[in-house]
């Protein structure tokens, strides 16, 4: 079955909070904003406003968050931020992608990753900023295998380890 890279609906409440379960210890920035005191719909609202840039926390720039379903359940997540700032241009990049930890080696990741830089380039994205760890070659793999160009690794307050930049060149169909 096809990885179908989405927002989230009104249906997809169960399969949201199963994934949020599984990756609750491994991956606490799984989603942002959510709380178990918030209903599903003001979840949803909350999302739809972030990708208008409305309601920002300080510190954060318009986005849309994206999940990978296969068939009806969660594998995943992407973030695409729809600009940067001057934190998200040395760490965090437009992309953020993480994948349920019972998924993982699947090719979910890449398959997200590839279907987010065409989510970028349909909002009018040119050229997409992408960063990982040093230490985490799984993310590394994927974004190289789906093409980005190493640029650099940076260091500082907001990054206590070397997080690899990759960059994206996103030609207009």
């Amino acid at each position: 079955m096809p990885l179908v890279l989405r927002k989230l609906n009104t249906h997809d409440e169960e399969a949201f909070l199963r994934a949020l379960q599984l990756t609750v210890a491994t991956d606490p920035n799984f989603v942002r904003s959510y709380h178990s005191d918030l209903s599903f719909a003001g979840y949803l609202y909350i999302l739809d406003e972030a990708e208008r840039g409305r309601g920002l926390a300080e510190g954060h720039v318009p986005s849309t968050l994206l999940f990978g379903f296969v068939g009806k359940e969660i594998v995943g997540r992407l973030m695409l931020r729809h600009s940067l700032n001057e934190f998200f241009s040395r760490v965090g990049g437009h992309i953020g992608f993480v994948v349920v930890p019972e998924h993982r080696r699947r090719g979910y990741a890449t398959e997200m990753l590839r279907q987010g830089l065409d989510h970028a380039r349909s909002i009018g994205l040119t050229k997409v900023l992408v960063t990982c760890d040093e230490g985490n070659i799984a993310s590394r793999r994927t974004i190289e295998k789906c093409g980005g160009e190493y640029e650099d690794s940076h260091v500082g307050p907001e990054a206590p380890a070397p997080t690899r930049r990759y960059w994206f060149e996103l030609p207009q169909l």
